[in-house]
């Protein structure tokens, strides 16, 4: 693999049966991306992920065998890319606490996932924290350490999911920060043209709505399912509306252009639904048959599939994780005490530089409530301006105490959630701000 090569990470949670939702919109896509000699595959599978939302054992050992043989089925080379489980990788259970001690609570408290479920228990007059467990409100952790283990530069995944990168960011550039440059920064790839299939009911395809069609369905199951698949009332000649119909967006993910060009005019001339769905069950199961044959034979051999993925994760561990954790683990101070402490770049320097930051607070003439943040002799962030000293204050406490996570730049304007917060100052750059604000919170603690 070439130094130069990008790396890329996908993980898939083992908590149920792929589906052709799963295929159409993530499976098929990777294993046609993981062939590209320029980018360096990372493909896991996320069973400790799944533990957070499954707690029937044999659920989360049996969605894992079907994953992994759905991904080698498909056609993932495990010659060609790194395939593991991860919890094979106890690397990432680690890294993972060094980054919750780094991470700020304020940055998870706003994690969709939580707000989700705090939401839900407040309109049901529950407890803010009712049913939730730690690992729910830590799961921006845990996939920041999957993510920033390997230093993954592109992480696919759908708009949902942009904020847990953003996180990885934040944690990894704060790591950096306290004990120097070791995380590269991920950025998320939004699959734009990826498709989202609708399922039976022609709601999203999503085992929430038990609505999908599992991928290797035996093929009178397929047949069965794709018969069901909610249709209109219209009658056969009469024409048919493609734009609303959940079984022309099936058949569009499988066909060609031609193909789907034909269905068209098929529509438009009123074919019958019977014919319609026959149609697409055929079209499926041309794409699917060959494949179920090979993911039927691996399911079969669950002895092999354990093989490669212990074999994977080892390679993965000697290679990477094992040296990249024990750099880091010195560099926190968990080094042997038999071998010098590598000490951080600028501690112990006495220079007027080693001073924390400031904030500075001021009204100015239009009335409203300004602040300043200095580093020694050099301005970083002009605060805008708020209505009242509380607001100033209030702002300043929550940059501080969240050491810069979660602000944003864009065109020398820094926001928090959305709203401002300031601008730039001369040639300062929002790395250096957090940094800043890092030191603060630092020395605060």
């Amino acid at each position: 693999m070439s130094r130069s090569s990008v790396r890329v990470l996908t993980g898939i949670t083992t908590s149920g049966t792929p589906h052709l939702g799963n295929y159409v919109g993530a499976i098929r896509p990777a294993v046609a991306a993981s062939r590209d000699a320029d980018v360096e595959s990372f493909y896991f599978l996320a069973d400790l992920h799944a533990l957070i939302k499954v707690q029937e054992p044999a659920r989360v050992q049996r969605s894992t065998l079907e994953i992994a043989a759905a991904w080698l089925a498909c056609g993932l080379d495990p010659e060609r890319v790194r395939f593991y489980r991860q919890s094979d990788i106890p690397e990432i259970t680690e890294l993972t606490w060094l980054l919750t001690c780094v991470a700020g609570k304020g940055l998870l408290n706003r994690a969709h996932a939580y707000k989700a479920a705090v939401d839900r228990n407040r309109a049901d007059g529950e407890d803010d924290d009712a049913g939730i467990s730690a690992g729910l409100f830590m799961y921006p952790v845990l996939m920041s350490a999957d993510i920033l283990l390997f230093n993954a530069g592109r992480v696919p995944v759908g708009r949902d999911q942009i904020q847990h990168i953003e996180m990885a960011r934040d944690f990894g550039q704060r790591f950096n920060h306290l004990y120097g440059e070791h995380f590269a920064l991920p950025e998320a790839a939004i699959e734009e043209h990826v498709a989202t299939l609708p399922g039976l009911d022609g709601r999203k395809m999503s085992k929430s709505y038990d609505n999908v069609i599992p991928l290797f369905a035996p093929r009178e199951q397929l047949r069965k399912l794709v018969f069901s698949i909610v249709t209109d009332s219209r009658a056969p000649g009469e024409p048919k509306d493609t734009e609303q119909s959940a079984l022309f967006e099936i058949y569009r993910a499988f066909a060609t252009s031609d193909e789907t060009a034909g269905m068209r005019r098929a529509f438009a001339e009123g074919i019958a639904w019977g014919d319609a769905k026959q149609r697409v069950f055929e079209r499926i199961d041309g794409e699917i048959a060959p494949l179920r044959a090979r993911y039927e034979a691996l399911v079969a051999e669950p002895q092999v599939i354990e093989r490669q993925l212990r074999e994977g994760a080892a390679r993965l561990r000697e290679e990477r994780a094992i040296p990249f954790l024990a750099r880091l683990r010195g560099a926190v101070g968990l080094a042997p005490l038999d071998r010098p402490l590598l000490r951080q770049a600028g501690a112990g320097d006495a220079s007027p530089r080693s001073a924390p930051p400031q904030f500075k607070q001021y009204r100015e003439t239009d009335g409203r409530f300004h602040f300043k943040l200095v580093d020694g002799e050099r301005l970083l962030l002009q605060g805008a301006g708020q209505a009242s000293p509380r607001d100033t204050g209030q702002l300043i406490a929550r940059l501080k105490r969240e050491a810069g996570a979660g602000l944003r730049e864009a065109a020398g304007n820094v926001e928090l959630d959305g709203q401002p917060v300031g601008t730039l100052a001369g040639d300062a750059t929002l790395q250096e701000l957090v940094a800043a604000l890092a030191r603060l919170a630092a020395v605060d603690a």
